[in-house]
């Protein structure tokens, strides 16, 4: 009996194991795919807004934005916001896209 008692914890480690790694790529996977258009859009904004002065006093804006899950619209993010749409209209970025882009700026 003690043997078949190893053999089923093994076992049902093993399932442990796999399924714990699954959920890892998984995981990984999917915040992958959703920093590639954080980073598409860091590369635009950061080649034209890199040293706006609207843009960069909105910092302290989006980083409040970003840790409140969108909550907290300050003036200066709004601003920069609109500044970014007016000269880049090119940019298929939502808010959160573009505040996080304007943290790393």
């Amino acid at each position: 009996m003690p043997r078949f008692a190893l053999l089923l914890a093994a076992g049902l480690l093993a399932c442990a194991a796999q399924a714990q790694a699954t959920s890892f790529v998984m995981t990984t996977d999917a915040l992958a795919g959703a920093s590639v258009g954080v980073s598409e859009s860091t590369s635009d904004l950061s080649s034209s807004f890199g040293d706006d002065k609207i843009v960069l006093a909105a910092r302290d804006d989006a980083a409040s934005f970003v840790a409140s899950d969108g909550a907290i619209r300050g003036a200066r993010l709004e601003a920069a916001l609109r500044h970014i749409r007016e000269r880049a209209p090119q940019l298929d970025a939502d808010d959160r896209q573009l505040a996080r882009a304007i943290l790393v700026l």
